[in-house]
């Protein structure tokens, strides 16, 4: 596994105040902004080569990907505005085919989430940790360790809710082929249709997908403010020194 693409077309609206004209992965916590944590974190784990899918305020990745030659590519969904996330994973199959991590850009976790899948024997898996309490979740029904269903709403799935949804995933070349087909036929209704609990819940119909579990996964997804105060106030901590342990470097190749 050598290659991740990263979904970071997303407005951010729900954090503007904070944000001004940059895209959600600028947020700084750290010393850095995440996405340049984040970027750390995969060349640490081995990937060699980070496809970003850019829409809102794009400049600023495109600036990124020229600071980090030779690992990072940008593409753009000229759609984003009124797109879902599957539109614009379907906007990077012209750079790559599979397989790769699939990761979204307005994400803090620790770099046990990239061992755990890298790990992991199965060819497609996404990852779960236990409750975390953030609020938005979306929650993983399993059965025999395979995704069957999703939803935000846990009383509307079955006894066997597996755990929360990270947005860190695995994905084949042979899924995301079928992700693809799938993901044609909604285009003709709406691009609005998202990779999680539209397209992998029923690309998961047709070809297994499993779920990794960590329990205690440090991690957290940043919509809005109450999740950025949990992000700098109970997890960044503990994941900068997570972090430290990891290889020097600021994720750069030349080229």
């Amino acid at each position: 596994m050598k290659t991740a693409v990263i979904l970071a077309a997303g407005q951010g609206t729900r954090l503007r105040s904070e944000l001004a004209d940059c895209p959600k992965g600028f947020l700084r916590i750290g010393a850095r902004p995440i996405i340049e944590e984040s970027l750390r974190r995969l060349v640490a784990a081995g990937i060699e080569d980070v496809v970003i899918v850019t829409g809102y305020a794009a400049g600023h990745y495109e600036a990124l990907a020229g600071d980090h030659a030779g690992l990072v590519r940008t593409v753009h969904n000229p759609q984003f505005a009124r797109s879902g996330s599957m539109y614009s994973l379907a906007c990077a199959a012209a750079l790559t085919r599979g397989p790769f991590l699939l990761l979204e850009s307005d994400l803090v976790y620790e770099p046990r989430a990239l061992q755990a899948l890298l790990a992991h024997p199965g060819a497609d898996a996404i990852l779960l940790s236990g409750p975390t309490g953030a609020g938005d979740e979306v929650w993983v029904e399993a059965r025999h360790g395979r995704l069957t269903a999703m939803s935000k709403d846990r009383a509307a799935l079955g006894p066997a809710v597996a755990g929360e949804l990270v947005g860190i995933s695995r994905i084949s070349a042979a899924l995301f082929a079928l992700m693809l087909r799938i993901a044609e036929g909604e285009f003709t209704r709406s691009l609005a249709f998202d990779y999680e609990t539209g397209c992998l819940v029923a690309a998961a119909r047709e070809r297994p997908i499993d779920c990794v579990l960590v329990p205690d996964l440090l991690w957290g997804e940043i919509d809005d403010p109450a999740h950025l105060r949990r992000a700098r106030e109970e997890l960044h901590p503990r994941i900068a020194r997570l972090d430290d342990a990891l290889p020097s470097g600021n994720g750069s190749r030349s080229q």
